[in-house]
């Protein structure tokens, strides 16, 4: 954890520094709520610089509840740290605590949810994980019964424990039910929250019950186009002088709900994808050269403009249409 303050005259983390930049104190601090209310008791109203990371998002509630005022950084955009050559925990700290000294934007600080929201997105990776469990218990299943001489009928991975259920022996059928049953109660929870809590009019419920979560402010964006970066979908660049070459994605920002973008961008592409603007924008990008680069782009630029569609339509609370006026 790296921290600074604002309100008092110290800066606090790894090291304390004082209000002219000197260490006062130096300390390994335990992540736990305990040693934190401790410590925001020593240094009152301070502001508090740490990384983005796994215990972040609940830290940093935690230290805004005790008083704190709280910036999380962005660990990818603090080239000064990640690139150090003599890169360490305690050199992470101070050096964080001094940058956010001197200037809080150079840290490209990372806005966390609120846990309300965190939950509801961990329902949603927990569903991906058992959707993915499911497919290897499928495999496993046909594979056992293919062994004993059992008919296996191919329907869709939704439908399997439906159709194959029936036919299956009482102790396969005892074994896959739990799964199964599991499966089942989180897809109705998701459902649900898509419909009640975070409703997205006439998109897909887990696109875009995701992407209301990782957004959770519409108004955060002023230009609808900037969640298109925010999402890691538009081009790095690297301009210098004359140069200007064209790059590669930069895959900032959630890697699944960029994963989700892309699924549902090859859907509208795909030849089960409905008539739309944005399908006929796709093929035209996609029938440029004809190549299979040209195909990955067209995937890209569609992915890229339906999560500016997504956040324009949750702005402005309209239903989905194919060819908007």
């Amino acid at each position: 954890m790296k921290e600074q303050s604002n309100r008092s005259e110290f800066t606090v983390g790894l090291d304390v520094l004082n209000g002219k930049g000197e260490v006062v104190e130096e300390a390994i601090l335990s992540n736990d709520r305990a040693s934190l209310a401790r410590l925001t008791t020593r240094y009152r109203g301070a502001l508090a610089v740490m990384e983005a990371g796994a215990h972040s998002p609940w830290v940093s509630r935690y230290l805004e509840g005790l008083g704190w005022e709280v910036i999380v950084s962005n660990p990818r955009k603090v080239r000064a740290i990640y690139q150090h050559e003599r890169k360490s925990d305690r050199r992470d700290a101070l050096m964080l605590a001094r940058i956010g000294r001197m200037d809080r934007a150079l840290l490209y600080p990372v806005r966390h949810g609120s846990e309300e929201a965190q939950q509801d997105l961990l329902r949603i990776k927990l569903r991906d994980s058992l959707v993915h469990a499911r497919v290897a218990l499928i495999n496993s299943v046909r594979f056992s019964l293919k062994s004993l001489g059992y008919a296996v009928s191919n329907p869709s991975s939704e439908r399997f424990h439906k159709v194959a259920m029936e036919t299956l022996p009482e102790v396969v059928r005892e074994m896959i039910a739990p799964s199964v049953q599991a499966l089942a109660v989180l897809e109705r929870e998701i459902s649900v929250l898509a419909r009640t809590k975070y409703p997205v009019p006439g998109v897909g419920a887990i696109t875009a019950l995701y992407f209301v979560l990782k957004i959770e402010d519409p108004k955060r964006f002023k230009n609808v186009r900037a969640v298109g970066a925010y999402t890691g979908l538009c081009p790095r660049r690297d301009q210098s002088g004359e140069s200007d070459p064209q790059l590669r994605i930069s895959k900032c920002g959630d890697a699944y709900l960029r994963r989700l973008l892309v699924s549902a961008a090859q859907y509208i592409l795909g030849p089960f994808g409905p008539r739309s603007a944005l399908r006929e924008y796709g093929l035209r990008l996609a029938a440029a050269d004809g190549t299979t680069r040209a195909k990955k782009r067209a995937v890209v630029a569609v992915a890229r403009k339906l999560c500016v569609l997504l956040l324009s339509l949750w702005k402005n609370q309209t239903p989905y249409q194919p060819y908007p006026a």
